[in-house]
């Protein structure tokens, strides 16, 4: 009995380690290290107002992460699975978001019949020109036609992208209707009227940064100390993310090469380990972002070009390293986890020839160059006015409650390990 009872309490142990080292992303010491060092790129003009938040800026980076605890609509922001969508550079992959969601998107409605018909833009070959058009289709068969694509484009930006976090799209049948004009026939009765996603499961990140590129501009425009700092901080986060191989995947996580575990391995603790000992983090001083769209579709594009590397490297080292050496016990908090063993990380550190170390170098510059961008473009407003004012009583209480979903411990939407 005492044998069994010692049996069921290292199982327990062993499960609370597993779940206390689920560290998504870079790990909360890897975006903490990044935007503290990016506060540090910024010109004089605006690094005493970051100095000033720099807690805040270091310790609320990792909020992003936090927030996958509390709304499903967090998780795709983080990643960009580009090997769903075709082959590197991926040149039928529109690069914004509104033509992206427009192509991705079904649309369509049901009539009083009980007939359901589809909305599709399609192009066709009229006398050698190429003229958008609109359709609807019952089955596979066209039975309405509107030259006009951009009263549906205008239609599509006023009805359905105004819906995004919806969890469900209505739209108004008269208003699909009526894109069709005299063209539609008196047989067409429509009872209801939906749109479904089929892109945002598979990661909106280059997209997401673009957006807060133009959260953060405004937040500066306004002069709102919590808009300012929250949208800093998290964009941080994404940028950051944008930098990691594995958020450009399918295979984010080694499940679909038998290599899962590497995510956390990659992107944690070969930074936890050597990121203080040997990483050069003096990167220079921020830099203007001309094209922030072709900016960040870089970033991520460069990323998944390291993805082969990232795991078969991996794949090669664990066949020619001792199966007993490759995972260690280590006591964190009290509590004994598994993880990969020292000599072996250093041995998958050296064979990755610096790459963590330069994604992490290149994350720093571009988050205080994507702060700098956006305090450029508002006009470059004077941040000294800005350092008498604190967070508001609502942004504390808004903190409050996202701690308190992610101590819950119950994540919502993909996970990244």
């Amino acid at each position: 009995m005492r044998a069994r009872l010692l049996r069921v309490l290292m199982l327990v142990s062993l499960i609370a380690a597993t779940l206390a080292f689920v560290l998504p992303d870079w790990g909360f010491f890897g975006h903490r290290r990044i935007n503290r060092l990016a506060t540090f790129t910024l010109p004089p003009e605006m690094i005493r107002f970051y100095k000033t938040h720099l807690e805040y800026i270091t310790e609320h980076s990792v909020d992003p992460d936090k927030r996958r605890y509390a709304t499903k609509h967090e998780a795709p922001r983080h990643y960009i699975d580009l090997d769903q969508w075709g082959s590197y550079p991926f040149p039928n992959l529109p690069r914004y978001w509104t033509d992206v969601l427009l192509f991705y998107t079904e649309i369509g409605l049901v009539t009083a019949q009980g007939d359901s018909l589809k909305v599709k833009r399609d192009t066709l070959m009229i006398d050698g020109y190429k003229i958008p058009q609109i359709r609807l289709y019952r089955k596979n068969k066209a039975i309405l036609e509107a030259a006009d694509s951009q009263a549906f484009r205008d239609f599509f930006e006023a009805k359905v992208l105004s819906q995004y976090y919806e969890d469900e799209w209505i739209l108004p049948c008269d208003t699909l209707l009526a894109l069709f004009g005299d063209a539609r026939p008196p047989n067409v009765n429509c009872a209801s009227a939906y749109a479904v996603d089929h892109f945002s499961e598979h990661g909106i990140l280059p997209y997401h940064l673009v957006k807060m590129q133009n959260n953060l501009k405004y937040a500066f425009l306004s002069g709102n100390v919590d808009k300012i700092l929250r949208t800093s901080a998290e964009m941080g986060h994404y940028i950051g993310d944008a930098y990691v191989p594995l958020h450009t995947t399918k295979n984010y996580n080694g499940q679909l090469s038998n290599q899962t575990g590497i995510h956390a391995f990659w992107e944690s603790r070969l930074p936890e380990l050597f990121a203080d000992e040997t990483y050069d983090f003096f990167v220079g001083a921020a830099e203007y972002i001309a094209n922030p769209s072709e900016y960040y579709w870089k970033i991520v594009l460069d990323s998944h070009l390291l993805v082969d590397s990232v795991l078969q490297t991996e794949r090669e080292l664990s066949l020619q390293f001792p199966s007993d050496r490759q995972y260690c016990f280590e006591e964190r908090n009290g509590i004994t986890i598994r993880t990969q063993c020292r000599e072996y990380s250093e041995a998958y550190h050296r064979r990755m020839s610096g790459m963590v170390e330069s994604r992490m170098r290149g994350a720093i510059l571009s988050i205080g160059s994507a702060w700098y961008t956006a305090w450029v473009d508002a006009g470059q407003p004077d941040l000294i006015k800005l350092l008498g004012k604190t967070l508001s009583v609502e942004e504390l209480k808004a903190l409050e409650s996202l701690e308190s979903q992610y101590q819950k411990g119950n994540t919502k939407g993909r996970p990244h390990d």
